[in-house]
């Protein structure tokens, strides 16, 4: 029986670069982009002399890239070793695989998991399509840069690598990726799969029970530790984080939870950095959050080229360390902000629940109109509340952008360029929007808008006209969840 797990992508409207550092907070949205992972047996039954084996077989199937890898998994130390060619290697993947083994390893029954095991493991991952950039395809289909042109691709369109060069390496992917956090979606739903898969967890869902957190807590305690050292670092955790719990207000862990993990992998057996890891102290904070109702969270893509996050991150320590004075004040001013954000869209939410036809009545005015008109037809205190805490949010991300600008231009980086400040600029201008802003780390890569009601219509053609592909990416405040078969044979997203 086939176990189908699937993870969000996500995106991070406040706590850029701060996030790095606890205690600093960052609100992460998690988004309907979902990454699957399908596990199942490779052979039915055992042979006879089965139980004998050292050695089993993972499968590991990447239909978008038209990519197999043949691995061998030991039976004794957890270890894959790639029997395919090696340029074709998945490292998140990988971890995720020997991971996740060797924390079934402790949790299940010895007999029924190597059972399980010597079946083989056949793993096939899929991505959906929103985590990649195809306005190179729908460009030169002579579409409009539309959301409707992107929803007519198949939907996970097939990723394409440009030809080798003259050197025999591959180039880049001539399909760009959206910034969405790929890799810790499928890092995670192939953790998630897997222990589900293997017993050690149970992610069943139905509507009279929840799935249990301390299930939750093993998967992305596992899906963490393997992210991490797929990456060869020890990031935030903030994009892990939202694919397992979903949409949250995140403070990261202290670093040295995932010091055993470290060790290079020959020194010490894999189960016991499995322990060492989950019997350490994770210090991170999570608080549920999401948009308030009525809003809307949308993703442009401008199609300007890519920044590269490692490199915009190392500059802004290297500016920390040149300017401690000046740089602390900055991140001061910059926490102070994203605080109010998030107090706004707290309150928001708050006025939601507690007066309802209040709050309904002024999103829908304020969506047709723009902001320096949205307290003119205020007839009342509860109206003018709603409308200050829409109008406290702008006032909020505008100082957020302030200071994520004079940032970037100490550390000497485009952590808002400006065309990108031009654009949101403009943006914030439509009908009908709350927010405009550059997620996490800032650069070319995309844009976001909140808007409210109906009108992130407006905003879609507005960016078509100045040549941003608005995509087909909304909120959606799920974590990792188990789906009911394969994702190909459904469809993905309901337009």
């Amino acid at each position: 029986m086939a176990v189908v797990a699937s993870a969000p992508g996500k995106v991070l409207m406040t706590g850029g670069y701060l996030i790095l550092e606890r205690p600093n907070a960052g609100i992460v949205l998690s988004t309907n982009a979902r990454f699957y992972a399908i596990v199942k047996p490779i052979h039915d039954c055992l042979k006879p002399d089965g139980w004998a084996c050292a050695w089993t077989d993972v499968k590991l199937t990447s239909p978008q890239l038209s990519r197999e890898i043949d691995y061998k998994l030991s039976l004794k130390n957890l270890k894959l070793q790639c029997v395919s060619s090696s340029e074709l290697r998945n490292p998140f993947v990988e971890q995720a695989v020997q991971y996740a083994v060797a924390a079934a390893h402790g949790k299940n029954k010895k007999e029924l998991l190597n059972k399980l095991l010597l079946q083989g493991l056949d793993i096939t991952i899929l991505g959906c399509n929103e985590f990649y950039s195809y306005r190179n395809q729908i460009e030169a289909r002579g579409l409009p840069l539309t959301p409707e042109a992107l929803a007519s691709l198949p939907p996970f369109a097939s990723i394409t690598f440009n030809a080798e060069v003259s050197d025999g390496k591959n180039c880049k992917p001539e399909v760009a990726k959206t910034g969405l956090g790929s890799s810790a979606a499928m890092t995670t739903a192939v953790v998630a799969a897997l222990l589900h898969y293997l017993g050690a967890v149970d992610l069943s869902y139905s509507m009279s029970t929840e799935v249990d957190v301390v299930d939750l807590d093993l998967v992305h305690m596992i899906a963490q530790s393997a992210h991490c050292i797929a990456q060869g670092k020890v990031g935030s955790g903030f994009d892990v984080s939202s694919a397992v719990y979903g949409s949250q207000r995140y403070v990261r862990f202290s670093p040295q939870v995932l010091s055993s993990a470290q060790v290079a992998p020959d020194e010490r057996p894999l189960q016991e950095v499995i322990v060492d890891v989950l019997s350490g102290t994770w210090d991170h904070e999570r608080t549920k959050f999401s948009l308030p109702p009525l809003m809307t969270l949308l993703l442009g893509e401008p199609g300007s080229g890519g920044s590269s996050t490692p490199s915009m991150v190392g500059a802004v320590k290297k500016w920390q360390k040149s300017d401690p004075e000046k740089s602390f004040e900055t991140w001061r001013k910059l926490s102070d902000a994203n605080s109010a954000l998030e107090t706004q869209l707290s309150t928001l939410s708050k006025f939601a629940n507690d007066h309802w036809d209040t709050y309904k009545h002024v999103i829908k005015y304020c969506s047709l109109h723009s902001s320096a008109k949205w307290m003119e037809q205020t007839t009342e205190p509860s109206q003018e509340a709603v409308v200050k805490a829409l109008l406290g949010a702008r006032e909020a991300m505008l100082g957020i952008r302030h200071h994520m600008r004079q940032m970037g231009e100490a550390a000497g980086i485009p952590i808002e360029p400006e065309p990108q400040t031009l654009l949101l600029d403009a943006t914030m201008n439509i009908e009908g929007v709350l927010l405009a802003g550059v997620p996490g780390a800032g650069g070319f890569d995309a844009i976001f808008a909140v808007t409210l009601g109906d009108s992130s219509i407006n905003v879609s053609r507005a960016w078509s006209s100045l040549n941003v592909l608005a995509l087909l990416v909304r909120e959606d405040p799920r974590g990792v969840s188990l789906e009911n078969g394969d994702p190909r044979e459904k469809d993905i997203f309901k337009h």
